[in-house]
């Protein structure tokens, strides 16, 4: 196992810290833990993540709805660039895989796809080289043919992967190098939910991002991520540099690892392996809201994604129930919102349980806040 150096550099608390870190790998010494999750400790107002940058690419959506495809191309350095020029945003979310000569790279879905005159190639992204990875979409360089991306969505179509914007597939490497310092990064180590992985494979992809990371992250606030319980366990055996979170669709999809089917079990794999904190799919949230006071009870952080963080009234609920932090696609309309709760002339309201939003006064009692979050769960359906 390769030992993996950490630079040393200013450091925060985090109270939302699961238990005391471990040592580093390789014998360094923990530095403390940075933020965004540090802002988390400081009784600020909830942070806000861009999800993939901008936004995800919304391929095939109905015209008219709320989360259109995102202008730019999802997990570029266009979107990330976007997104570092929005003072409120705390940080972007964006999923790394590692291609089969070693390489992390940023891309969302476990296939890549493209197509030559009728034929459909579909290849595994971590099958590929990073040179073969690099080949589809928009090229750096004008002379190379550029393979045109498409995407499978979840009922099996094939769709063109089309943006208004787009820009080409990047590395880990280069988005440390090329996105501004102030932008905190949460990277979701991705691996595919119907693979079960080998230890020495979970370890070879964790190390490979971590040498990265080391290398790069200089004072750049960052965390983990990973739906994988595994990946999640191994990256806090790895370092303690920097916090872990367990991904967790909440209780709104079943899965064969046991682990991973509701928020009580997130909390008990987050002790288990001394996690720091919780992402949870919202609308597992709203299904389950005591799940946020027992997370508190652990110190975990909690952060919730979705499509319910598009809407501001269910993210403004989520703020009064105590998550930590949201991850959106509508950055700079959820972010400037959030931003507004923590403004001096909110604060007096904020204290008598009432709060300005966009000049009008929304007042929750504890009473009706309670019968709010009793009623929530039935109103969340079930999905398919």
């Amino acid at each position: 196992m390769m030992a993996l150096r950490v630079a040393a550099s200013p450091g925060f608390r985090i109270a939302a810290c699961a238990s005391a870190p471990a040592a580093v790998a390789g014998g360094g010494r923990p530095r403390e833990l940075p933020p965004p999750l540090a802002l988390l400790a400081e009784g600020t107002t909830m942070v806000v993540g861009g999800h993939r940058g901008m936004g995800m690419n919304a391929v095939g959506a109905p015209p008219g709805a709320r989360v259109g495809a995102a202008r730019e191309r999802e997990n570029t350095l266009l979107s990330f660039g976007r997104a570092a020029d929005h003072a409120a945003l705390a940080f972007v979310e964006f999923d790394v895989q590692v291609t089969k000569d070693g390489c992390p790279v940023i891309f969302h879905d476990d296939f890549i796809l493209t197509q030559k005159t009728e034929a459909l190639y579909e290849r595994r992204v971590t099958d590929l080289l990073l040179e073969e990875f690099l080949s589809y979409g928009v090229q750096k360089e004008s002379h190379k043919v550029s393979k045109p991306l498409l995407r499978r969505m979840e009922d099996g179509r094939v769709l063109t992967w089309n943006t208004q914007e787009d820009d080409s597939l990047c590395t880990l490497q280069e988005v440390f190098e090329r996105v501004s310092p102030r932008l905190g990064f949460n990277i979701e180590l991705k691996f595919d939910d119907n693979i079960i992985y080998p230890r020495g494979n979970l370890d070879h992809a964790v190390q490979a991002v971590l040498q990265v990371v080391f290398q790069y992250a200089g004072n750049r606030p960052i965390f983990f991520s990973t739906f994988q319980p595994d990946a999640a366990r191994i990256t806090r055996e790895l370092q303690s540099v920097y916090p872990v979170l367990f991904l967790t669709e909440g209780g709104t999809a079943k899965h064969n690892d046991s682990r991973r089917n509701s928020l009580n079990d997130a909390i008990r794999v987050c002790q288990e392996y001394e996690l720091h904190g919780i992402v949870s799919e919202a609308r597992g949230v709203f299904k389950n809201p005591s799940a946020i006071l027992k997370a508190q009870e652990s110190n975990l952080a909690f952060l919730t994604y979705g499509q319910l963080n598009n809407v501001w009234e269910a993210v403004y609920v989520q703020h009064l129930m105590g998550v930590n932090g949201v991850i959106v696609d509508l950055v700079e309309e959820i972010s400037n919102a959030v931003a507004d709760l923590s403004k001096p002339d909110l604060s007096q309201s904020m204290s008598s349980s009432s709060v300005g939003i966009d000049g009008k006064h929304q007042a929750f009692s504890q009473q009706q806040l309670g019968f709010l979050l009793r009623l929530i769960p039935e109103l969340i359906q079930q999905p398919h």
